[in-house]
């Protein structure tokens, strides 16, 4: 029995060294990495999420596909059919259709270097880093600056060398991030501060941009999934009627057994 007990003192104690090796990894190879914004949750918000659809579909939908996405499922945030034919649809005369950009995907190649990707799912394909996938969009929108060392003339904190452009930049206007010098092994190293220089203006102030990138991250997340609040809202329900299921069976399994002996 000792010698049972022994050996799996032994398994868990080599499953709680190799997690914390786990652990340590991903936290250095995350500790790198620009720290991610927390970004708004507004997928319960249908005024948001309509300016997100229509801020995707002027400003993303250029270049970026969402292939998996129907014009005629905006309906369900409140946009009606007619609206989507007159102000979204743009690439198609038929709402049915699905989100299909206009973009060569050859010449997208030689312009950028890449096809740019799909972006129905991404989402919920880009957690990670201590963050979810909105948090990471929420960062990556609000963090292009000018680099003329790059072919688009942009790069951004969390995606260096992004092959991109700033889509959004008429909207925040040009800005620089503000660097500090810190000593590192020796070596003095520009390290972002978290605040920016604002270049020229954009046509948004800075507030009424980070409420229009949450706007636009809230309408990706309801996208990757949007069936996912009634998924939420159904599954509440559901545990609360197990929950009582649970107190009624247990009062009904004592009272039937109550006079057994």
């Amino acid at each position: 029995m000792k010698k049972r007990i022994s050996g799996w003192l032994a398994v868990v104690a080599t499953l709680s060294l190799a997690l914390g090796l786990t652990f340590s990894a991903t936290s250095s190879a995350e500790s790198g990495g620009l720290a991610w914004d927390k970004a708004p949750n507004k997928t319960n918000d249908v005024q948001a999420l309509q300016n997100g659809a229509k801020l995707f579909v002027n400003y993303c939908l250029n270049c970026h596909s969402a292939a998996f996405m129907r014009y005629n499922r905006l309906q369900d945030i409140g946009i009606t059919e007619q609206q989507i034919k007159d102000n979204l649809l743009f690439p198609t005369d038929k709402v049915g259709e699905t989100m299909k950009a206009n973009i060569d995907a050859r010449q997208a190649k030689d312009w950028f270097g890449t096809t740019p990707p799909d972006l129905t799912l991404v989402a919920r394909s880009r957690a990670g880093h201590g963050g979810t996938g909105a948090d990471y969009l929420y960062t990556f929108l609000r963090t292009f600056y000018r680099d003329d060392t790059k072919a688009t003339g942009w790069n951004n904190l969390v995606f260096p060398s992004v092959a991109m452009p700033n889509p959004l930049w008429e909207l925040q206007g040009d800005r620089r991030p503000v660097y500090s010098k810190v000593e590192q092994h020796g070596h003095a190293t520009d390290v972002f501060t978290g605040k920016w220089e604002q270049v020229t203006p954009g046509t948004l102030t800075s507030v009424q941009y980070d409420n229009a990138v949450g706007d636009l991250v809230s309408y990706l997340q309801w996208m990757a999934e949007p069936a996912q609040n009634t998924r939420i809202r159904i599954g509440v329900w559901v545990l609360l009627f197990l929950g009582m299921s649970v107190v009624f069976v247990w009062r009904l399994n004592a009272s039937y057994w109550k006079d057994v002996k």
